[in-house]
């Protein structure tokens, strides 16, 4: 690599001085450069001062565009200029940091050069990292004549992104093209190979994942065999390189166990793994079937109706009047059915006992809790001891979890509301955990759990009711999960959508591709504009990473994922 490559001169005009946040200089032409390079420039007592590119722009002498249109022969096509056009390349950038602190706006005429690898490490704030964790690679200097394409690895402080200097992560991106659960996964595989080479009890970690459509993480412990790229022999060789290059173990995840909606052998199956499958899998002890019970889990159950606006709290009065066993019909029932004939007994005009809650508001629970648990196989009474494929309940195997364990909830197959249901369950019993409301001898939860679900909009959009027992989950664990230990990995197409409480407590956030419409929303107004036009045009593969420690906004890349895709 040529060192330090002269490209251009920082220019200061009466219209457009420097400042000591920006500055403009001109190169040639032909120079091809990207936004997200880094470039150094000469400045005072010695020092230098690194910026971002950010806009780049051609300026001819031609007073308008008329001019250009005259000195082409007044619109001939095929004549060249017949009038010499003096023409050149202005590049906007923004300073990133001073290597001597000296933050004086840049003088004009000062040399601006291409920056060497351990120069972009240092002015990207990259450089001796605390508590490095692998986030993916950047690539600078693509076709820059003179030098060669740099790539260097982007480490982040894994404090900052699991707790406890911050926490949580938001990824966005329009759907099939963003590969947001890829990122995902290459970001919890990074975590779990990090800790996995630890060895120290105090600051150990462990993984809940919701599969949300189709097969995608139900077979994250098997390796990708890339069958779906054209040579998949030498995709894998680039992919196990990429991987070594990154310090990461070019091997799927470990300790992966896999937990299913129960549903009985000849009935509709909740899976999209054929029974063959999920048996296959139970045989290994890595897969069981889950199940609520009641009594067990009647404290979950407000979470059936998240997504009801429930305005004037009468769902709520019932509830309580349930939860409380206000009256012997809702003593010591020992099933769902039981429940739901103890509501439907309400709905009857002329009963002695619960009419402070109307009529009315008792018949339209009743409905809600016959369209929500009638005929769902997992709403179930008893655990079987012996079955095929063993049966559990998801408190219990919460309570379990240890160290770099990794529990993937399968919902994928369920509605919408069943969905909500079991995601809210899952994220009370890992709050409860981490609390220290199980008061069991044998329980020592790990010190982070990171929770990673997609589609984060149907749980805590800005639509979402106030009142949502789940809405209210997630902001707790937003606002005060740092501190638990209970990290949020969200994902969404629109960023936009969801509640500011949320993402304003992110300290991470990746930006895929994206539509002009949404890039366009205030919630985007703090990335430049040059940068929102990028994530409309960013590939697989790529992301906008933003966080606290680093000096400017990233373009990272990261590899293909390591573990079986299904097509």
């Amino acid at each position: 690599m040529v060192q330090n490559k002269l490209i251009g001169r920082v220019v200061a005009t009466e219209k457009n001085p420097t400042t000591i946040d920006s500055f403009t200089f001109w190169t040639q032409s032909d120079l091809i450069l990207n936004p997200f390079d880094i470039v150094k420039v000469e400045h005072v007592n010695g020092s230098s001062s690194y910026g971002v590119i950010e806009e780049i722009s051609h300026i001819t002498d031609a007073t308008s565009f008329l001019t250009n249109y005259i000195s082409s022969d007044f619109g001939d096509l095929d004549v060249e200029d017949a009038t010499m056009r003096i023409g050149m390349n202005y590049v906007s950038a923004k300073v990133v940091c001073n290597d001597k602190n000296i933050y004086i706006p840049l003088q004009n005429n000062a040399k601006v050069l291409l920056a060497t690898k351990e120069e972009i490490t240092y002015a990207l704030g990259l450089k001796s990292v605390d508590n490095p964790l692998i986030c993916g690679y950047l690539e600078m200097y693509e076709g820059t004549q003179g030098c060669e394409k740099v790539q260097l690895p982007v480490h982040l402080n894994s404090k900052f992104i699991i707790g406890p200097e911050g926490a949580h992560l938001n990824i966005s991106g329009i759907s099939g093209l963003a590969a947001k659960t890829s990122y995902a996964m290459f970001l919890l595989k990074a975590i779990q190979d990090k800790y996995l080479a630890m060895n120290d009890e105090e600051d150990s970690v462990a993984f809940v994942l919701f599969n949300v459509k189709g097969k995608d993480l139900l077979a994250i412990d098997q390796p990708n065999d890339f069958s779906d790229d054209e040579r998949p022999k030498e995709a894998q060789d680039r992919a196990y390189k990429l991987y070594q290059s990154l310090g990461l173990e070019p091997k799927p995840f470990k300790q992966v166990s896999y937990f299913h909606p129960y549903s009985e052998h000849c009935g509709k199956s909740n899976s999209y793994l054929s029974r063959d499958e999920l048996v296959e899998n139970a045989k290994m002890n890595k897969s069981k079937f889950f199940k609520y019970l009641y009594p067990e889990d009647k404290e979950t159950l407000d979470l059936l109706f998240a997504n009801i606006d429930d305005t004037n709290q009468t769902i709520e009065s019932i509830l309580n009047y349930i939860s409380n066993e206000s009256d012997s019909s809702f003593k010591k029932l020992e099933g769902w059915k039981n429940l739901r004939d103890a509501v439907q007994a309400k709905t009857e005009a002329g009963g002695k006992e619960g009419k402070e809650i109307n009529v009315m508001s008792w018949r339209k629970f009743s409905r809600l809790l016959k369209k929500a648990t009638e005929g769902c196989q997992f709403f179930a009474r008893r655990l079987d001891d012996y079955a095929e494929i063993p049966e559990t309940r998801l408190e219990d195997a919460i309570k379990q979890i240890s160290k770099n364990d990794v529990y993937v909830v399968d919902i994928a197959k369920l509605s919408e509301d069943q969905q909500a249901y079991v995601f809210g369950s899952v994220m009370r019993s890992i709050y409860n955990l981490q609390l220290g409301e199980y008061d069991e001898e044998e329980i020592k939860p790990p010190r982070r759990i990171v929770v990673f679900i997609d589609e984060l909009n149907k749980y805590a959009s800005k639509d979402a009711p106030k009142n949502s027992p789940i809405l209210r989950q997630i902001l707790d664990v937003a606002e005060r999960g740092r501190s638990l230990g209970v990290v949020l990995f969200g994902a969404e197409q629109f960023r936009s959508a969801i509640n500011n409480r949320v993402t304003g407590n992110c300290s991470t956030h990746a930006f895929g591709r994206s539509n002009t419409i949404e890039v366009g929303n205030e919630n985007y107004k703090s990335i430049p504009p040059v940068y929102k036009n990028m994530i409309t045009r960013l590939k697989q593969g790529e992301y906008i990473l933003q966080n606290p420690l680093f000096r400017s906004l990233l373009h990272i890349k990261f590899p293909k994922p390591i573990y079986r895709q299904f097509k």
